[in-house]
């Protein structure tokens, strides 16, 4: 009786991967020497575009394909040796551990084949047609906006999007396909903002591309100044560590891969000094005071497509154009994660309709929550502090126009 039992018991264990489709793996990756958690790693299955990022606090929930159970699972971060793992030899909520790597001066030097800074930039310009896209193409992918007033935290919202591109020097945004909302939890604003809809949080994000609009520290312009900081590896690669200063305002960090010259990831920051900025303040009376972004891309193919994206602002509100009485400092902050990519022969087989109307607020496209398309769907969990601030919008939230996880 207990062997027919057990023979059932695992009969429909099987039947419920077959009907679900899929496999989860879940855990924490910290760095070997520290044991310090390591954020926004990269994991994906070798030989497709199928991936997913630990959050914050190293944490990482992955969906994949039960077909596609054989293929190992990639885990990659710059300055860290990458390791792979086949799923069948995950446990659940495992410690990954990843050795960091750094080449010493002298190695960077060898390395670097006599080029200078300015130099291996103005090559990695020169490579963008061998290292993106020229076909059009589509990703998928999970937006997370998160946005904060003084210190209060006011509205924090979760949603998946599809994005198709034109080829990469095409230069405007994709069209997008709004596919599901998960969170969307709106506390009170300051009464600024009664007068003044905040702009769509997709529409913001796609506008900033440095590769796409072809502007920033990728253009080497005349006030950049650029220096080799070190070589790291990367997912069975090497990139150049490149810092630049454009003052006073502006400074970025740029990884170049040694061989191809492919810009692997941009990071840039602007900040007013002693109360100067470039750019003066608006009619509503709000002034940009900090900007960061963050672009780093993923291999697929023998191209290069975006794999995170995140802008952080910070705005100084006036009562208006000529008024020094400051009503408040809103920070808001926005990320993008893409989990798969559909390259031109595959866009024939694949759904997408454009959807979004980028005139209107994310959360005034809502629909009901559906808690089936979240099911097997890679994004980024939330962190600890993440989770304490949605329970505060919670408590709080006013206007939500639809149910909510």
């Amino acid at each position: 009786m207990i062997k027919w039992l057990t023979f059932f018991l695992l009969l429909f264990s099987l039947k419920l991967i077959a009907q679900n489709g899929y496999i989860t793996l879940t855990g924490e990756i910290v760095d070997n020497e520290s044991g310090e958690t390591l954020p926004f790693v990269s994991i994906y299955l070798e030989g497709t575009s199928i991936g997913t990022s630990s959050n914050k606090d190293g944490i990482f929930e992955f969906h994949i394909p039960e077909k596609l159970r054989d293929s190992k699972v990639n885990i990659s971060m710059i300055g860290y040796i990458s390791v792979a793992i086949e799923p069948s030899n995950f446990n659940s909520y495992q410690t990954i551990r990843l050795k960091e790597n750094v080449l010493t001066l002298s190695e960077v030097i060898v390395t670097a084949k006599q080029l200078s800074a300015k130099q291996i930039i103005k090559k990695a310009y020169e490579s963008l047609d061998d290292n993106y896209p020229l076909e059009p193409y589509l990703l998928e992918g999970f937006i997370r906006d998160l946005q904060k007033e003084d210190s209060t935290y006011i509205e924090l919202l979760e949603c998946a999007a599809k994005f198709s591109y034109e080829r990469y020097d095409v230069k405007h945004e994709p069209r997008v396909e709004l596919q599901a909302i998960r969170r969307n939890y709106i506390t009170n604003k300051h009464p600024w903002n009664k007068e003044w809809e905040r702009k769509n949080s997709i529409a913001d994000l796609i506008e900033d591309d440095f590769i796409r609009f072809n502007y920033g520290p990728i253009k080497v312009g005349r006030g950049w100044k650029y220096e080799i900081e070190s070589i790291l590896p990367f997912d069975k690669r090497q990139v150049y560590k490149i810092v630049g200063v454009d003052n006073p305002y502006s400074q970025a960090t740029l990884y170049i891969d040694v061989d191809s010259y492919a810009f692997v990831r941009i990071e840039y920051n602007r900040a007013a000094k002693k109360r100067s900025y470039y750019k003066r303040r608006l009619s509503n009376g709000q002034q940009e005071i900090a900007y960061n972004l963050t672009l780093e891309y993923q291999e697929y193919k023998g191209k290069w497509y975006l794999k995170y994206q995140k802008e952080e602002d910070t705005w100084t509100i006036f009562k208006g154009l000529e008024s020094n009485k400051l009503l408040f400092t809103k920070y808001p902050k926005k990320e993008l994660f893409i989990n798969r990519i559909i390259t031109q022969e595959e866009i024939g087989h694949y759904d997408f309709q454009a959807n979004l109307d980028i005139t209107k607020s994310i959360e005034n496209h809502s629909e009901q929550y559906n808690p089936d398309f979240w099911k097997n769907y890679n994004a980024p969990i939330l962190t600890k502090e993440l989770s304490k601030i949605e329970q505060y919008l919670k408590q709080t939230q006013i206007n939500v126009k639809s149910d909510t996880k």
